[in-house]
């Protein structure tokens, strides 16, 4: 762990307003005792309101918070040349999210660097291969997978054919024009590649817990992402 970083977990953990020792600091930031010592004491010295010392522990005042983060120029030019292509071919909430994000990375910016944002030349163009039902398929997808919530949809293959299933999703993946979801297929009993394009109707189901085997690890560690990591193609996911 870099010192800075260090520095800033030893705020947020004085911060509860407990006395907290520096064995329990230690043993939490996996260092030794002697270099929290140091690093309180240079804490101190730079304003932080810490009150106590060496064997007794360690409090907080009240009320004191960190300065704002600041990002470089680099920083600035890759969070809006990220937020432009979200905007464009992410889900379609997630796109105004994105827009929102940098309303508010403006807001705190310094002139010199808000200035940047609007002179950032990584531009995108909508050529109209995502509908909105894709998009909108993309944010339930992510939300269903961080929640843990099955899913069942009417998923429509190349010629046609229409069949019903249940998943777990695991994650959405963007190959440049498709997105697919990664999930563990009850119909199958195996894991499956769904494009969004072809998902003819989709609801939120129960929520599921983890189980050994079905997990988005044992998926990267499956045969069927060895063998052939590309999206479905031809009838879709059998």
């Amino acid at each position: 762990m870099r010192r800075a970083d260090r520095l800033f977990e030893i705020v947020q953990l004085l911060r509860g307003g407990r006395l907290t020792t520096a064995a329990q600091l230690a043993d939490r930031l996996e260092v030794s005792k002697r270099t929290i010592y140091r690093d309180v004491t240079d804490l101190m010295a730079s304003g932080v309101p810490i009150t106590g010392e060496a064997g007794t522990g360690y409090i907080m005042g009240a009320g004191f918070d960190l300065p704002p983060l600041m990002f470089s120029e680099s920083e600035i030019i890759a969070l809006v040349a990220g937020a432009r292509m979200i905007e464009v071919w992410g889900g379609k909430q997630m796109g105004l999210n994105a827009t929102e994000a940098i309303v508010k990375i403006a807001s705190v910016l310094p002139d010199h660097l808000k200035s940047r944002i609007d002179s950032v030349q990584v531009n995108t163009v909508d050529m109209n291969d995502l509908t909105d039902d894709t998009r909108r398929h993309v944010d339930t997808v992510e939300q269903a997978a961080h929640l843990r919530q099955s899913l069942t949809m009417a998923y429509r293959d190349e010629q046609g054919a229409v069949s019903h299933r249940t998943v777990r999703p695991l994650g959405v993946w963007y190959w440049g024009k498709v997105w697919t979801m990664v999930c563990w297929c009850e119909l199958r009993n195996d894991f499956r590649m769904f494009r969004l394009d072809r998902v003819v109707d989709l609801q939120i189901g129960e929520v599921f817990r983890d189980e050994r085997g079905k997990t988005l690890r044992d998926f990267f560690q499956s045969d069927r992402i060895k063998n052939d990591p590309r999206p479905p193609k031809g009838k879709g996911a059998p």
